[in-house]
C-alpha cells in the first residue's frame, strides 16, 4: 500500500478505540501520512511516533464527559480537529432468545451511543472552527444483513450507517463530511473472542469457525487493519472531497453490494 507522508501533513485526527486492531491501524496510517494524532481508548496507546505529533488519551467512549474532554484536549494540544474516527466497539455472540437485555444495551451503548457522542463532539468543534472537517464511523458488513447469533451487533452497526447518513446531510452546509467504513472479516485481536463465541453456540471448534469464515471471502484471505486504514486515509483526504454520506466496504468481495 502506497503511503504518502505529506498527504495529511498539518491535519489533526482523533481516533477512538485506537489502542489495538483497526483503530491502531488507523492511528499508525494517519501518523505515517503526516497528521498529528490523538488516540482515545480505555488503555494507553503505544506507537512509534514523534511525541509532538501523538497524544494518548484514556477514557470511556460512552462517557459524555470523557468524549467531550478528549476532543477538547486534542484541540488544545494540536490547535484544531480535522478528522474524527469513531472506531470503538464491541461484539456479543448469542441467539436472540438467550441474549440478556443488559448485553443488548451494552452493545448498543458502546457501538451506537459511542459514535453519537464522538460525532457530536467533533461536529461542534469543527463547526466552531469554520474550516470543515471529516467524520468517519465504524460500521460493519454485519450492518448490511442479518447474521444468526449477532442480532445486537448487526442492529448496532446498521444504526451507525443511518446516523452517519443523517450527519452527512446536516453537516454539509458546514463543509463537514461524514462517512462509514464497512469492513468484512478483519484479522484483529477481536477474532479470538469471535471464534470462541461462535464455537460456544454452534459446537464447532474455534479453528473450524475461523476457517469457515475465511472460506467465504472470495479474495482468499481476511483483511488487515492496514486495509481498513488505507480506506480511512483516503476518505479523510482532499481526493474524497465530494464523498459524504457513504458506507464504504472493504471485504475481499464478500457481501457484495
Amino acid at each position: 500500500m502506497r503511503i504518502d507522508p505529506e498527504r495529511h501533513r498539518g491535519k489533526v485526527a482523533l481516533v477512538t478505540g485506537g489502542a489495538s486492531g483497526i483503530g491502531l491501524g488507523i492511528v499508525e496510517r494517519m501518523l505515517a501520512e503526516g497528521a498529528s494524532v490523538a488516540s482515545f481508548d480505555l488503555r494507553e496507546t503505544t506507537v512509534d511516533a514523534p511525541g509532538e505529533r501523538f497524544l494518548s488519551l484514556t477514557g470511556d467512549a460512552v462517557s459524555e464527559a470523557d468524549v467531550d474532554g478528549a476532543v477538547s484536549r486534542t484541540v488544545e494540544r494540536f490547535g484544531g480537529l480535522d478528522l474524527m474516527v469513531c472506531n470503538a466497539g464491541v461484539i456479543e455472540i448469542a441467539p436472540v432468545v438467550d441474549t440478556p437485555y443488559e448485553t443488548w444495551r451494552r452493545v448498543m451503548d458502546i457501538n451506537v451511543d459511542g459514535v453519537f457522542l464522538g460525532s457530536r463532539a467533533a461536529a461542534r468543534h469543527m463547526i466552531a472552527q469554520g474550516r470543515g472537517g471529516v467524520i468517519v464511523n465504524a460500521s460493519s458488513g454485519a450492518g448490511r444483513r442479518g447474521v444468526p447469533n449477532l442480532a445486537a451487533y448487526c442492529a448496532s452497526k446498521a444504526a451507525i450507517i443511518m446516523l452517519t447518513q443523517s450527519l452527512a446531510i446536516e453537516l454539509a452546509p458546514h463543509r463537514i463530511r461524514a462517512n462509514c467504513y464497512v469492513p468484512g472479516h478483519i484479522e484483529t485481536p477481536f477474532w479470538g473472542g469471535i471464534a470462541d463465541g461462535f464455537a460456544r453456540v454452534t459446537g464447532k471448534a474455534p479453528e473450524e469457525i475461523i476457517e469457515g469464515f475465511r472460506s467465504t471471502v472470495p479474495w482468499g484471505r481476511f483483511g488487515t487493519p492496514a486495509d481498513v486504514a488505507a480506506s480511512v486515509a483516503w476518505l479523510a483526504s482532499d481526493d474524497a472531497e465530494y464523498v459524504s454520506g457513504q458506507a464504504i466496504a472493504m471485504n475481499g468481495a464478500e457481501f457484495p453490494y
